[in-house]
């Protein structure tokens, strides 16, 4: 009988990676409510600074502004998808700001499920930005 990949062990190495984590960097007052509203098996983990980052994980800047984001961006992989909250009544010039930095995305205030959707959307990118440079190695 012939192995297939169902029947290889799992490496424990990346089995973090199936249960995504988001670091939260700022005012978590913002987001209190944000863990019941993303699907089941994440984690919102309060960091301390950007050097508790760990690979993988999301980075949610809560209050975030331009010097945060580029901070960010100045010491964590390009990979890790930073999330830039910002006041719901942040004028343009903010949300652009942040972006220009390198916030993957930027959220003004909403509500927490909204933030989630985002978070979510973040999530599926980096996956398949994953797959697609696997594909563009073995192909």
């Amino acid at each position: 009988m012939l192995a297939t990949t169902h029947d290889l062990p799992v490496n424990p190495q990346y089995t973090k990676s199936l249960k995504p984590v988001v670091a939260v960097l700022g005012s978590r007052s913002r987001v209190a409510g944000l863990a019941a509203h993303l699907p089941s098996g994440w984690t919102l983990r309060p960091a301390a600074a950007l050097d508790d980052i760990r690979p993988d994980e999301i980075v949610l800047l809560s209050g975030a502004t331009e010097r945060d984001v580029r901070a960010a961006r100045s010491v964590l992989p390009r990979r890790t998808a930073v999330v830039a909250l910002v006041d719901g009544q942040a004028p343009a010039e903010v949300v652009a700001g942040v972006l220009t930095e390198g916030a993957d995305v930027c959220v003004r205030g909403g509500t927490q499920a909204v933030l989630a959707g985002h978070l979510v959307a973040c999530r599926r990118r980096q996956l398949a930005d994953r797959w697609s440079t696997l594909r563009n190695v073995v192909g």
